[in-house]
This record gives C-alpha cells, sequence and structure tokens, in this order.
C-alpha cells in the first residue's frame, strides 16, 4: 500500500467520460483506483446506456470507495439534445463537490468537463483532458475531423492541461487544433506488474485471435479477407477467434459467411483480456486507428506473439521494434504476415516476445503513469492560481 499524502495535500478529482467500456473505462478505474490508494478523494460520472452487467458489477465493487460518488446520466456518442440536461446536472453536482481537479476523457468526456468553464463565476478547479483518440480518429479532410477539430479548439480555450495518452494524438492536436500556449503533457496508458505473466494458449486455441471492439476503425474487415487469403495461399484451413462485442458485429459475421469461413471464425462475446488470450496462438490488431490501445500493452505483457498495423501509438508501444508493424487497410499484407508467422519456430516467436515484454515493462507502467498524471495536476494548479501555497492544492470554488 502507497503512503498517503498529508491530508491538506489530498486533491479531490472527478473523472468524467462517456461509454464504461474499452481501453478508456479501463484507463480511467485504474487512475481513479491508484489515485483513492493513495489518499486522494475521487469521483466518477459517466454514461447509463452503455456497459452492461459486467461494467454494472465493476463500477458497484469501486462505488464505496467514491467519496466524491458514482452518478450515470445517459450520454449519447453524438451531439443531442439531452446534453444540456447533462451539463447543468453536472454544473449542479460540481458546486456542490467543489473538487480541485474535473478530469475529462473522450470527445463527449471533455465536453462535459470542460464546457462549464466558460460561464460567468467558472471555478478555479482545473480541467484536464485525456482525448483517448476520441475525435482525433475522424479522417483528415472530412467534414466530422473539421466540425470536431473546431469545436477542440474552442473547448482548448477552457481546458488547463492536456493529458496526451500518445505523442502521436499530441502531433494530431499540434497539427489541427488551434490552441497557442496549450500546456501539454504525454503520459502513456500502463499497466500492472501482475499483467508481466506469460499467458499460455489453450489445447485447442485458434490459429489467430482478435481482441476488442467490433467496429469499422479496428479493421476486422481486413483481417476475415486475410483469413480467407491464407488459406488460398497455403491449401491450409485455419480458424480465427474475434472475441468482443460492438456496432459491427452482424456485418461481420455475414462477411465471414460470404468468405466461406463459416465454422473456421467465431464470435464468442466479450470477456477478460487475459482470459481471451488463451484462445488463440497469435493476436491480431488490423486497427485502422487508435491511440495507445492497452489490448497491445496487455498482450505484449502477456508475451503473447502479435502481428498489428502501424497505426496511431502502437509504434511507440513496440518501440525498437517497430519493425515488425505492418500497414493498415492492406488485407494482402496481413495475409502475407500471418503466413510468415505460422511458418516461425516456437523458439524464434518466443524470443520476439520477451523482448517486446521486457521493453513495454519499463515504459509503460501504472506507477508511471499515475505519477505523472497527479504531478500534471499539481503543476496545472500551480499555473492557473500560482498563489496557492507550497502544498499544492487549491480549494476549489463551485462553478
Amino acid at each position: 500500500m502507497l503512503e498517503a499524502p498529508p491530508s491538506d495535500d489530498r486533491l479531490k478529482i472527478i473523472h468524467v467520460f462517456r461509454a464504461p467500456l474499452g481501453g478508456l473505462f479501463r484507463h480511467v478505474l485504474d487512475l481513479a483506483r491508484a489515485q483513492i490508494e493513495r489518499g486522494h478523494h475521487v469521483g466518477i460520472i459517466c454514461d447509463s446506456l452503455t456497459g452492461g452487467d459486467r461494467t454494472d458489477s465493476v463500477l458497484a465493487e469501486l462505488a464505496p470507495s467514491l467519496d466524491l460518488g458514482l452518478v450515470r446520466l445517459p450520454m449519447r456518442r453524438n451531439p443531442h439534445p439531452t446534453d444540456l440536461g447533462n451539463l447543468a446536472r453536472i454544473r449542479k453536482l460540481m458546486r456542490h463537490l467543489q473538487p480541485d481537479v474535473i478530469h475529462g476523457h473522450g470527445s463527449k468526456g471533455g465536453l462535459y468537463a470542460r464546457l462549464p468553464g466558460f460561464l460567468p463565476g467558472a471555478a478555479p478547479a482545473i480541467r484536464a483532458y485525456t482525448p483517448h483518440g476520441g475525435s482525433f480518429n475522424y479522417r483528415p479532410g472530412s467534414q466530422l475531423h473539421r466540425i470536431y477539430m473546431a469545436t477542440e479548439s474552442v473547448l482548448a480555450r477552457s481546458t488547463d492541461i492536456f493529458l496526451f495518452e500518445s505523442g502521436f494524438i499530441q502531433s494530431c492536436f499540434i497539427r489541427y487544433v488551434h490552441a497557442p500556449g496549450a500546456f501539454t503533457r504525454v503520459i502513456p496508458n500502463g499497466i500492472s506488474e501482475a499483467e508481466f505473466v506469460p499467458v499460455t494458449a489453450n489445447a485447442d486455441a485458434a490459429d489467430f485471435l482478435y481482441v476488442g471492439e467490433l467496429r469499422s476503425a479496428k479493421g476486422i474487415d481486413t483481417l476475415l479477407d486475410a483469413h480467407l487469403e491464407f488459406e488460398l495461399r497455403t491449401h491450409r484451413r485455419i480458424r480465427t477467434v474475434l472475441v468482443g462485442s460492438g456496432p459491427d458485429k452482424e456485418e461481420l459475421q455475414a462477411q465471414a459467411l460470404r468468405n466461406g469461413l463459416n465454422g473456421r471464425v467465431t464470435f464468442p462475446g466479450p470477456m477478460p483480456a487475459r482470459e481471451a488470450f488463451r484462445l488463440g496462438h497469435t493476436l491480431i490488431v488490423p486497427s485502422r486507428a487508435e491511440s495507445l490501445p492497452y489490448i497491445v500493452l496487455e498482450a505484449a505483457a502477456a508475451r503473447l506473439p502479435m502481428i498489428s498495423t502501424s497505426v496511431g501509438g502502437i509504434p511507440e508501444i513496440f518501440g525498437p521494434y517497430a519493425g515488425r508493424l505492418i500497414p493498415s487497410n492492406e488485407p494482402s499484407t496481413l495475409a502475407s504476415a500471418m503466413i510468415d508467422q505460422a511458418g516461425k519456430s516456437d523458439g524464434a516467436i518466443a524470443r520476439e516476445a520477451g523482448l517486446l515484454a521486457d521493453y513495454v515493462a519499463s515504459r509503460f507502467t501504472i506507477h508511471q503513469m499515475v505519477d505523472a498524471v497527479i504531478e500534471g495536476y499539481r503543476a496545472a494548479l500551480a499555473r492557473k492560481l500560482p498563489s496557492m501555497g507550497d502544498n499544492g492544492r487549491t480549494t476549489a470554488l463551485a462553478f
């Protein structure tokens, strides 16, 4: 157990985000738990429409430790009239809680955390923002990208610190968002020591495995095409397991049938990552867009062999081994990588996985992430309120 800071040095922190699932949810949970362990007072505001039974169970377990409470509101992914009511409720709640830090995660969480900062009487509480990809994942030049970047430029004026989870997202921000003098930090996602225990595949494990959301940005359609090409080029039948849930599940199932892969591609639904890792010998990450995906960190730590596209912050995770990565949207290139992987010796596969695991262990830990986030909060507080005192804490007024 980490030693808690003195009582007058403990921060009151509210995390605001939409969907309680995926890597963003994992990030907030890790951050909140570690901040609580260090003696800070933490609260969570998130969506009530997504997540399911597993999310409900996780949040119910965490709730007694949340001094500032757990509030779930109906949040829509895209702009919606309910946003106005949610903003009013969050503003009222902040008046009551008087936090030191309001930390928005993702596009919708960032909106809810920062937009009230424009209202008269805004609190000296800092507003922190971590994009997690979000609006930065839209195709540059598209109408939606221009709209979201313009929105980000406006909201930047009410942001005290940007905590980017990857250098890639920071570079997108610098390129597309007009925010001169923005206070930014790059703080990579981190994982726990317990996750650096190797996972062994089940005796009946499939050849290849995907774990994550079933949606277009993840490039799973290219994996299904690569699976078919693998079989046509090698005259060998293989099995692929797609673990997860998402809006494109039915479309992907239909594509598997069109490709004649019925029975060789299965969809077992969502499950914990390390449980899913036992279902396949090699993880495929065919993404078209990412920030700094937890699934890649988790697989690397578990020493699960991996084939991944070179998008977003994934090269930052691979570091000196980024040469292993492949372009996105190229089923034939992915098929070739899968064929090469199938031809490697067990020793070569284990050596590659071990080198990547060691690199990730040196740079992507929860302790490093949490230390840097809290230091970022304090630096932003001192920057916004230079007269706040030496202990790095302010008593926030309501907005």
